[in-house]
């Protein structure tokens, strides 16, 4: 199968497409960054989401040289922590458009693939997608919006294409890397690894045409934003 993943070069993506290639499937990379040597072999597309053109081109590009497409892993996403008065306008808009416009533009370019083979998409939220924090309003919004995004989409596409909303919690990953201490998680918050995360992926995507999971909540037992 080919699963196209954004965000692969990092995080839950890159975990994600690690578990995919250990499938025996074929991972397919995008992101605003090249992987790294130890994902050299995996092909990949560098684009910023944020921008619709380049979004759509990378995708089109990776399917039509895989072949076409199984599967959609949209992990990609970024945030801009502080009060909504301290944060440049342009910080907390770029996360709406990566996290879910970003979101729908890959999703839309993929569904003439996804719609011949009756593939999956799953979409990553996050538990502030159904709970907000201060000072994470760019973040919950953009997450609540894919909350809404992805089961609208689950009712259109219903009989057509598989789609799975992903509820993550905190995860070990550069995430948090150079943010103020104050918004980096503490030691108890006991982070899930995100190879644990990406297994819940794969189960999604594993399903047969026409048996789907609707929605994952995956987080650490000790997860303060859920439930």
């Amino acid at each position: 199968m080919n699963i196209l993943i954004t965000g692969g070069a990092s995080g839950l993506g890159r975990a994600t497409a690690e578990a995919v290639e250990k499938e025996g499937w074929r991972p397919l990379v995008v992101d605003v960054r090249q992987p790294d040597q130890r994902s050299s072999s995996v092909d990949h597309v560098t684009a910023d989401l944020a921008d619709r053109r380049e979004a759509e081109r990378a995708v089109r590009e990776l399917a039509e040289r895989a072949g076409g497409l199984d599967g959609v892993v949209t992990a990609a996403g970024i945030d801009a922590c502080g009060r909504l008065e301290d944060v440049p306008a342009a910080d907390w808009e770029r996360v709406i458009q990566v996290n879910l416009l970003g979101t729908a533009a890959v999703v839309r370019a993929a569904l003439p693939y996804l719609k011949h083979t009756r593939g999956k998409v799953v979409t990553c939220a996050s538990t502030l997608g159904l709970r907000p924090l201060s000072d994470a309003s760019a973040y919950s919004a953009s997450k609540f919006g894919v909350v809404g995004f992805t089961r609208g989409l689950a009712i259109e596409l219903r009989g057509e294409v598989g789609v799975t909303l992903l509820i993550p919690g905190g995860m070990r990953t550069s995430f948090f890397d150079g943010r103020p201490e104050q918004y980096k998680p503490g030691p108890e918050a006991g982070l899930n690894d995100p190879a644990d995360v990406a297994q819940a992926v794969v189960f999604a995507l594993r399903q047969p045409a026409g048996c789907e999971v609707r929605e994952l909540v995956v987080c650490p037992s000790t997860e303060t934003s859920w439930p």
